[in-house]
């Protein structure tokens, strides 16, 4: 049997793959009644959540009607993404995702005004597509935020760039010097979250990342 297309990447696009991820997420409903993506995002909500909660049971993915079920890697690929904590399954981190956000954005207060934030810098308003941003200095980007090098992610780990794939970090290399322009993914909020030294619920890391 294929593998569903609802394995989100750090570029936001959603690609179909067997690996399976530590995030759980969603953007709305963007399949049909076959269970086929439509849209790339429905609204402006794009939420990370626990894989288990309270027991929950899921009647079946891609349900018609129903919001579609997204996987990510691990919260740094859902952050590249633009997607922020859970109000639900995620309380904890909600409160203290919001309370950071408000200290570094001071009356940008309540999800709605933060998820119209983070929409304005994940997607370009002319097109729909990615928004992409402009490249800032290496040594100043924080480590979880994602780079994109000749089209692919690259995460930011201590002083190296781990290359992103569905099921895992693959390969490393140095990070350029610190005076060196990279293109950043993160939308840049959540960069600047990161730097204050983020750390939720669920793992920001995959474990493939403290290999090699």
């Amino acid at each position: 049997m294929s593998p569903l297309r609802n394995r989100g990447t750090p570029l936001g696009e959603i690609v179909a793959d067997p690996a399976r991820g530590l995030v759980y997420a969603n953007r709305g409903c963007l399949h049909d009644a076959c269970g086929e993506l439509r849209r790339r995002y429905n609204g402006r909500r794009w939420i990370a959540c626990r894989l288990r909660f309270r027991g929950w049971q899921r009647p079946g993915l891609m349900m018609p009607g129903r919001f579609t079920e997204l996987f990510f890697l691990d919260e740094a690929t859902a952050i590249a993404a633009g997607h922020r904590p859970c109000a639900l399954c995620r309380r904890e981190d909600y409160r203290e995702f919001t309370g950071r956000f408000n200290e570094l954005h001071p009356g940008q207060r309540g999800a709605e005004m933060i998820d119209a934030q983070l929409h304005d810098e994940r997607v370009d308003p002319a097109t729909g597509a990615r928004r992409r941003h402009d490249p800032v200095a290496a040594g100043t980007l924080p480590d979880g935020t994602f780079v994109l090098d000749d089209g692919e992610p690259w995460l930011v780990l201590g002083d190296k760039l781990l290359h992103w794939t569905p099921g895992g970090y693959d390969r490393r290399r140095p990070r350029p010097i610190a005076a060196a322009a990279l293109e950043p993914v993160t939308p840049p909020s959540l960069v600047e979250l990161l730097r204050t030294g983020w750390s939720g619920a669920v793992p920001l890391l995959h474990p493939s990342a403290g290999r090699g």
